[in-house]
């Protein structure tokens, strides 16, 4: 499903266990809908679960200026692997309004050899903004590979 949002049309997929992913705005409605689509092939349009409803309207009002908790939005994980999922449960702690670089998710992880991988996750996001990866930049406070 697509929904309006102050930046222009987002979209979101859902399933029985909570949310499958979220597109952000692409050039217009129609690139929109096509990437969610190439994303979630078999799904289809229909009433949203109360976890993509609580997902639509958090995104609503973060992409109006708003400062809502989307921490308690229900994702669904499970096409998601396992070392992204631990990634995702970092950047997802990241209080409101801080930031944190790869290199610290990375040591978190346990190795600050995997600021590399840990962009890469972050780039393959499938629940932008829930999942705050614009929180977290490279070294030099820039933005990084998921910006």
């Amino acid at each position: 499903r697509l929904f309006p949002t102050a930046l222009g049309q987002c979209g979101i997929a859902w399933g029985e266990h909570g949310v499958l992913g979220l597109q952000l705005p692409e050039g217009d409605e129609f690139a929109t809908r096509r990437r969610l689509e190439r994303r979630f092939p078999t799904l289809h349009d229909g009433a949203p679960s109360a976890a993509a409803e609580a997902a639509m309207q958090g995104v609503i009002e973060l992409l109006a200026g708003g400062d809502p908790d989307l921490s308690r939005i229900e994702l669904d994980f499970s096409q998601v692997p396992d070392f992204h999922r631990r990634v995702y449960a970092l950047a997802r702690a990241i209080p409101r309004g801080l930031t944190r670089t790869y290199g610290d998710l990375a040591r978190d992880l346990g190795d600050v050899g995997l600021a590399r991988a840990v962009g890469q996750a972050l780039g393959a996001n499938p629940f932008p903004p829930v999942i705050p990866c614009h929180r977290i930049l490279s070294a030099d406070g820039n933005g990084g590979f998921s910006a």
